[in-house]
Order: structure tokens, then sequence, then C-alpha cells
């Protein structure tokens, strides 16, 4: 009887985790269909806190971290999971209700129309309210006031930078935005600038002659922005790693706050240096240098080169998951692309998934190296701040 029980419970846990997980998949394709970035990873944080806060609040295994709400006994974990996925991404994103209802209906119809699911909803609801009040003023929304370099009478292009604000977002774990701000970009007279504009001209042009068909490829599968392709990886991650519906749900929300307070700290950085992208630098350089045809293997982002927000946030993730590993063996992580149709990438540890997120933005010849590497050390800083305020389920 014993060994029944214990194999009960081994199944429910496995089976709450896939809620978490398959909840935290249909959220990222429908917020990724948000434009820019940004606020796309804005609203998965929010999603996910949201879920993080209605478990633990059945669960009753780890502490709040924004929205200290409370369930009633036999709460349904499936309905809370459901409610605050759907209450969160209908505030958030109401020009997708039918795709979320859709969604949602699906996720509730499986469960027993009894007092667990009402129970369910109700904390669910109440969880992602209580997340989205704590983030109503954390200034995602501040008008767009950059102000072009110019002289009187010049031309310059009219399409604004994108969220030259965001970096003065309110954060949720950082003290501010610009608390892991790195040093300056390499002066451009230095053998670092010089090395790395060489490389990118090199290997990062649209028609390079030294980029491999390999490089090609990883360049094009991360030519993608949208949250949808960094997700896989974390539940590919979990998927092996089968942690309960506790646990999954916390490593998301610490995964998606480190990614989206990662963000804040790159993009104050991009506009405090608001250092030239290479299709400039190149266009620009003193003889020996200048190409002025030059141009990158994909368009070229609209904002500030410095440091890389690809980085960042792969580097906030992969950080993540090294904490949570602890010194264990990695599970293999994967994911597709939208830019990459049919192709999935496996990394083999989480470090070797960041590195190639940081080559692959040299490949599409809009960072340079060094660029790369501060914005995946900033990522990491992110991620460890918040993994402290995030420890593991009490058993």
């Amino acid at each position: 009887m014993t060994s029944l029980v214990l194999a009960l419970l081994a199944c429910a846990s496995l089976a709450f985790a896939d809620v978490v997980t398959d909840a935290n998949a249909r959220a990222a394709e429908i917020a990724s269909r948000q434009r820019p970035t940004p606020p796309a990873v804005r609203t998965m944080a929010i999603v996910q806190v949201s879920v993080f806060e209605a478990v633990r609040a059945i669960t009753g295994r780890a502490p709040s971290f924004v929205a200290n709400v409370t369930a009633k006994p036999g709460a349904s974990v499936d309905a809370a999971v459901a409610a605050a996925t759907h209450t969160a991404l209908l505030e958030l994103l109401p020009a997708e209700k039918p795709a979320i209802e859709a969604d949602y209906q699906a996720a509730l119809k499986p469960l027993a129309d009894d007092q667990a699911k009402l129970d369910g909803v109700t904390v669910g609801e109440q969880a992602a309210r209580g997340v989205l009040a704590a983030r109503a003023d954390d200034r995602a929304t501040a008008p767009n006031t950059y102000l072009p370099r110019t002289s009187p009478s010049v031309y310059v292009p009219t399409t604004l930078p994108v969220t030259p604000h965001w970096g003065l977002r309110k954060p949720w774990a950082m003290r501010s935005g610009d608390q892991f701000r790195p040093a300056p970009p390499p002066a451009l007279e230095s053998a670092a600038w010089k090395r790395d504009l060489a490389e990118v001209r090199a290997v990062g042009a649209s028609k390079s002659t030294t980029r491999t068909a390999e490089q090609t490829a990883i360049a094009k599968f991360w030519e993608a922005t949208a949250p949808s392709i960094y997700w896989p990886v974390a539940r590919a991650y979990l998927s092996a790693r089968t942690p309960d519906v506790t646990e999954s749900a916390r490593l998301l929300a610490a995964a998606a706050i480190a990614m989206d307070d990662a963000l804040i700290a790159v993009f104050d950085a991009k506009y405090a240096f608001n250092f030239w992208r290479p299709i400039t630098a190149t266009r620009n350089a003193p003889a020996g240098m200048r190409e002025a045809g030059w141009e990158p293997f994909i368009d070229t982002p609209m904002h500030p080169e410095y440091p890389c927000a690809h980085c960042v946030i792969s580097g906030a993730l992969g950080a993540v998951l090294e904490s949570d590993l602890a010194g264990a063996a990695s599970p293999r992580l994967r994911s597709t692309s939208p830019t990459a149709p049919g192709v999935e990438r496996e990394w083999a540890t989480p470090a070797e998934f960041m590195k190639e997120v940081a080559e692959a933005r040299i490949y599409d010849g809009v960072h340079y190296r060094n660029s790369a590497e501060v914005g995946t050390a900033q990522g990491k800083k992110v991620a460890e701040l918040v993994m402290g305020k995030f420890p593991r389920a009490k058993r």
C-alpha cells in the first residue's frame, strides 16, 4: 500500500509540473505576438509570478514574492494555474482575447466542476490581480522622449529607437536599472575595439565569405527576438529534471524575473553609453577600416549596441538554470525559432547555450564580441541576485 501511495504521489508531481510548463508554452506563444521584445518579456514575468503565487498559496511550500494570497484547502492547482495565466494575459493583452479565452477553456475543460475547481480559479485570479497591481506603476508605458543627436536643419532618420525609457522601469529584484551598469565600451583607439570591429565586419557581413554554413545557421536561428525562443530552453530543463509543481513554478518565476530585470539593466546601459552599431561604425571608420557599402547579415535592431540584449537574456536564463543545478550534470537543452522553421537546436549545458547566443549576434552583424561578453556577464549578475530571493521549496 505504501509503495502504491508513493507511486501515485510521484505521478501527481509530474502531472502538476506539466500543468505549469504547458501553461508557460501557451502564454509564451501569445506574449510573443507583442512587439517590441521588452514588453513581451515583461508580460511573461507578470504571468509566471502570478502562477507562482497561486501555486505556492495552495501548496504552502514557498514564501510569497509579491502577492501574498491564501487558498482554501483542497483548491485545484490546475485551475489556479489556468486562472492566473488567463487573468494576467487578458489584462496585458486584451487584443489577444480570443486566443487567451480559448486556451483558458481548454485548460479548465478536463477538470470536474466542483469546489476544488472554483477555489483554484479564485486563488489564481487573486494572485494575478495582486501581481498586476504591484507592477501597475513600473513605468513600462512611459512616452518615448528620445532626442536624436543632430544640429539645426540636418536630417536624421525619423523612426525613433525602441524603449529608451526601459532602463528607468521599476525592477523586480534590482534596486534600480543601473545597479549592474558595466564599464564603458572599449575606446576606439584600443586594440580590443579594432579587433572586434574587424571580426564583425568579416563574419557578420550580409555576403560574408568567412562565415561558415553552421555559423550562418546559428545566426539565422537567433535572429528571432520574441520570448518564445527562450522558454523552450527552460521547459526542456524542467522536463528532464521533473520537479514537483511548486519547484516548477518557482524556477519559471525566477527565470522570468531574471530576464525582465536583465532587460531593464541592459537598456539602462544601452542608452547611457549610446554606442554605435557595426553598420554605423564600419561606414564611418577611419581609412583602412571603412567599408562604405557594408551591410549586416540581419536588419540592425533599433536601439544602441552596447551591451548585447540577446546575450543579457540568455545570460540571465542560463545562470538561473546553472544555479538550480547546483553542480549537478545538466540535461540537454533545446529550442526552436520562428526565423529558422523546422530547426531544433540543442545544447549540452547552460554555458554552451549562452555561448552560442553570444556568438550568434556577432554572426548576425549587429554586435561586437566585447558587447556580447559583457551582456552575458550582466545577465548572470542579475540572475544571481534573483535566485537569492527564490529559495528552493520546502519538502
